[in-house]
């Protein structure tokens, strides 16, 4: 059989197959959405290439002018990391773009959406390494201006303000970038602020911890202790039918039992699956998870 028929992994019809040959075929994943002013909200959104070696790119969004809004007035930071299981999904889907259209409405602030590089073409940790890229690049427009700055973050960011989110897998990196924070630092001094985990892909065994990857399960008995969780606030989002809702609580009973100095706070919506959010946006309870984040985002 030629490799480039034959099927080694499948998921169909709902996420991905993969081939002999290394070729693979992604499902829900539509085409990309262009960057704009979203006629809805007046969000507006651009792309910007990070990496030219790797190809790592994000989307940026701002939010328009509210009544009283100065155009210098300083904005809080939201770097997001979409989800798709670090094997689907990408930054500039219509899924991901309307939500942070939304989000950055309501919320104010100034956002900045990674886009990584999937698996299995790129195994885990490329994401996380991907993302770090990104974090970094924001952070550097704190020390700097000029040409070679990105004007919505040199203009407009408050550095003082930076927060990390995502859903699903992009809720597994942001934990991950906050500990990298924690350990490393980051450019110019800049520090995060919070880091809000919504339906967080945290997996394990329940009998023994010991054997579990810390990149997946950051409970695990080898995995570095939550102390060092590089932020001052923490909200955990889960929703009450998720299969990962446990991992999820598990998470948050763990980092306020570690000893790390923060607040934690934990959002459950009852009866709601693994992110019900993205696609029943005007449910109760997605409007009250994003009034949650969007607090979050202003303590």
């Amino acid at each position: 059989m030629n490799p480039d028929d034959e099927i080694v992994y499948d998921t169909t019809p709902c996420f991905i197959r993969v081939f002999k040959s290394g070729r693979v075929e992604r499902y829900l994943c539509s085409a990309a959405t262009a960057a704009s002013v979203d006629p809805a909200t007046g969000v507006s959104s651009k792309d910007v290439l990070i990496s030219p070696e790797t190809g790592v790119s994000a989307r940026l969004y701002i939010p328009r002018l509210r009544e009283g809004d100065r155009p210098e007035q300083k904005l809080p930071v939201l770097v997001y990391f979409h989800g798709g299981g670090f094997c689907l999904g990408s930054a500039f889907m219509p899924l991901y773009h309307n939500y942070l259209n939304s989000l950055v409405a309501q919320a104010h602030v100034v956002a900045v959406s990674a886009d990584y590089r999937l698996a299995p073409e790129h195994p885990v940790p490329t994401a996380h390494d991907d993302s770090w890229t990104v974090l970094r690049w924001v952070a550097g427009h704190a020390g700097r201006g000029g040409p070679a700055a990105e004007a919505w973050l040199a203009e407009r960011a408050d550095f003082e303000r930076v927060f990390l989110a995502g859903e699903g897998a992009g809720a597994n990196i942001a934990h991950h970038m906050a500990m990298r924070a924690g350990i490393g630092g980051l450019p110019c001094g800049v520090r995060i602020r919070g880091v809000a985990l919504i339906h967080p892909y945290f997996l394990g065994s329940d009998r023994s911890s010991g054997l579990d990857d810390p990149m997946i399960n950051p409970v695990a008995e080898a995995a570095p202790s939550l102390a060092g969780l590089g932020c001052g606030r923490a909200l955990v989002c889960v929703g009450g039918e998720d299969a990962l809702r446990d991992r999820g609580r598990a998470y948050y009973r763990r980092l306020r039992e570690s000893g790390w100095g923060g607040e934690a706070t934990l959002f459950e919506a009852e009866g709601k699956a693994h992110t019900f959010h993205l696609f029943e946006t005007d449910c109760e309870e997605a409007m009250a998870q994003q009034k949650a984040v969007c607090c979050f985002l202003h303590l």
